[in-house]
This record gives structure tokens, C-alpha cells and sequence, in this order.
């Protein structure tokens, strides 16, 4: 539920506030605006939020399908100002693994919803690997991802006033779209690129002028694990930067996690900032014009246990103008199957 752009998701929030509250066209509009850039989008299919940093990689890029040393099973639920009715939710449920040295195949499942608007879809995932090792222990791995899926968007309008044009008289739409991915492990080192959504679609559910064809975003992350040698501790900064086509926008993570090893797994937590590029401008009654822009703080800690996977994170705003204070909330549930694979001479966390 992650938009840099207009979002009109944010229209069903509002919804039924909006007989209550008379508000200026001009501010409903800016609020609307900040929202998106921290909320749902009607673009985008699956948000980009923190759960790669909680050892759920997959779900952000399809060339990961595979690539840790077991299967993989993870679940998520997310849910945004809990002191907010009919506030964003977004739970998800994924599943890969590697079919043989070289192919891995993944699964996503998600049902995202916003007040009166939801969506939810499938996706399936190829992935090849190609090994450059000198052995089995020297990781030197290049990995390409396709991910296609069908998404359902639902509008209920039952509880509308009247007729909204950005949205139409349409109930549902469904639709396909698709995912492309490389990733590249040498030792402790590592490089994603993932292309979102790169299939243009005229949408049923909303107007072209409302939610524009063109929804490709693009994603870049990179890091590196300092492994302390002699020592059950090990660091690993990253940077995730993300760009939609359409309006340009830009936005960057940079992240800071630490790993402890113990003897029944392993402890693991960080931190996360996001800093959003694009500005917006607003004037306060009586007051001189003020920017703001999408910034968010983004703690999380998480537990693996043999081979089980818990992790939560916590996201909190600053923004000024927001609906709530009390931040997101993010639950991660994992388990790890089947015969485990040789272990790489490397600490490399999600390969080994």
C-alpha cells in the first residue's frame, strides 16, 4: 500500500468523514496527497515496504525465488493507525524454493485493503541461478525472476453519498501485470534490480485520468555483511532505492542490521529510514507556505528459531499531517522446509 503519487485509495478513507467534516478543497486535496506517499496507491499491486529487512527478500524481488539454502515459507500482516476505522491492512503469504541446482519456483498470495476500496491477487514465480563458484562453499551466484500474477480490485460504494468521477460506476476489475528481477551474491556482498509492474493497464475501476496506465516502478538495493571474525556478531548496511516511471518520483531506504548467532539460531534487528524526494507545498491559515515530504523511521527486530522465522517492525511518520500517530505495525511469521542445502563459506544471511 506504498504510493509516492496521487493516490485515489485514499478517496475510501475519507469517504464517510467527509459528511461530517467541511473541509477547504485545496487542503483535503494536500492531505490526500501526503497520504498517498505513505499509503496505499491504487498503482500499485504489492507495496514496498520493510519486509525484505525481516528475511522476506522474495516478496520484493522474483529473482530470490530459490536462493536461500531451504524452502521457504513466509507470512505477513501489516495494519496502519489502529486508532483510525477502516485504516489501511495489508496481510500476505509467500512460499519458494529450489526445484533443482538451477531453477527456482515461488508463490505469492496478498489482500491488501483501505476502507471501502481492497485488492487482492496471485502471483507465480520463475527463477534460474547461475553458479560462478569455484566449489560449493565460494558463493559467486547471478540469479534472473519472472513473477505473473492476476489482481482483483474491489470498490464498495454502498455507503456513498453520490456519484464520484475519479472513480466511475464500476464495483471490480481484474487484471494481470508482471515482475522482472536480477540478483547478484559474491561472498557477503550483494546487488538486486527489480522491475514492478511493467505491463501497461487500462484499468476498469478507475478513470485513465485518475490512475494512469504506465504503474512500472524500479528498484535497486545493495549491501554488505562485515563478518566479525571469531565472533557471534556481524553488520549489515544497506541502501534500497525506488523510482516510478510515470511521475518520476524517487524515494531511498538506508538500513543498518545486525545479526547475532546463538546456539539455537539466531537474533536479528535494525533499522530503517525512508526519504522520499518529492515535495509538497501547503499554506496554513495565517501561516507562510510549508513543504513536506515522505520520511519515515522504521525499527524492527526479529528471532530465528531452528527453523522458524519471527520478526515485527514498527513504522513511524514524520510527517506533520498525518491521520494518526500511533505508526504501522508489521508481524512476520516464517518457516524454513525440506533438505537443507550446502551452507556457502560466507555469512551471507539469505543464502544461508
Amino acid at each position: 500500500m506504498e504510493s509516492f503519487g496521487f493516490s485515489n485509495s485514499c478517496f475510501s478513507v475519507f469517504s464517510k468523514r467527509l459528511k461530517i467534516f467541511s473541509i477547504d478543497r485545496n487542503f483535503f486535496c494536500l492531505i490526500l496527497f501526503l497520504l498517498s506517499m505513505s499509503n496505499a496507491g491504487a498503482q500499485e499491486v504489492i507495496p514496498t515496504y520493510s519486509d525484505y529487512m525481516t528475511d522476506n527478500l522474495y516478496l520484493l524481488h522474483p529473482s530470490m525465488a530459490g536462493v536461500a539454502s531451504m524452502n521457504q515459507i513466509r507470512l505477513t500482516a501489516r495494519q496502519q493507525w489502529f486508532d483510525v476505522e477502516d485504516a489501511p491492512s495489508l496481510q500476505t503469504l509467500s512460499v519458494n524454493g529450489r526445484l533443482n541446482d538451477k531453477i527456482g519456483l515461488g508463490g505469492i498470495l496478498f489482500n491488501d485493503k483501505n476502507g471501502n476500496y481492497s485488492k487482492s491477487g496471485a502471483f507465480a514465480t520463475f527463477a534460474y541461478h547461475l553458479m560462478f563458484s569455484r566449489s560449493s562453499l565460494d558463493l559467486n551466484q547471478l540469479s534472473f525472476g519472472i513473477s505473473a500474477g492476476i489482481i482483483q480490485h474491489r470498490l464498495d460504494q454502498s455507503g456513498f453519498d453520490q456519484f464520484d468521477p475519479l472513480i466511475g460506476d464500476n464495483t471490480t476489475d481484474i487484471y494481470g501485470n508482471m515482475d522482472l528481477g536480477i540478483s547478484y551474491y559474491y561472498l557477503d556482498f550483494y546487488a538486486h534490480v527489480a522491475a514492478k509492474n511493467i505491463l501497461s493497464v487500462n484499468r476498469e475501476l478507475f478513470y485513465s485520468d485518475a490512475v494512469p496506465s504506465n504503474q512500472r516502478k524500479y528498484l535497486f538495493s545493495s549491501g554488505y555483511v562485515i563478518d566479525q571474525l571469531y565472533s557471534a556478531w556481524s553488520f549489515e548496511p544497506s541502501v534500497l532505492v525506488q523510482f516510478r516511471e510515470q511521475t518520476e518520483e524517487k524515494a531511498i531506504d538506508v538500513n543498518f542490521k545486525t545479526y547475532m548467532d546463538v546456539d539455537f539460531g539466531q537474533f536479528w534487528g535494525g533499522i530503517s529510514y525512508r526519504h522520499g524526494f518529492q515535495t509538497a507545498e501547503y499554506t496554513p491559515e495565517g501561516e507562510s507556505t510549508k513543504k513536506q515530504q515522505l520520511r519515515y523511521f522504521t525499527p524492527f527486530v526479529g528471532l530465528d528459531y531452528n527453523r522458524f522465522v519471527f520478526g515485527y517492525t514498527f513504522t513511524y511518520q514524520f510527517s506533520s499531517l498525518v491521520l494518526s500517530n500511533n505508526g504501522f505495525h508489521q508481524l512476520t511469521l516464517g518457516y524454513d522446509f525440506g533438505e537443507s542445502r550446502q551452507r556457502y563459506d560466507c555469512k551471507c544471511p539469505a543464502i544461508n
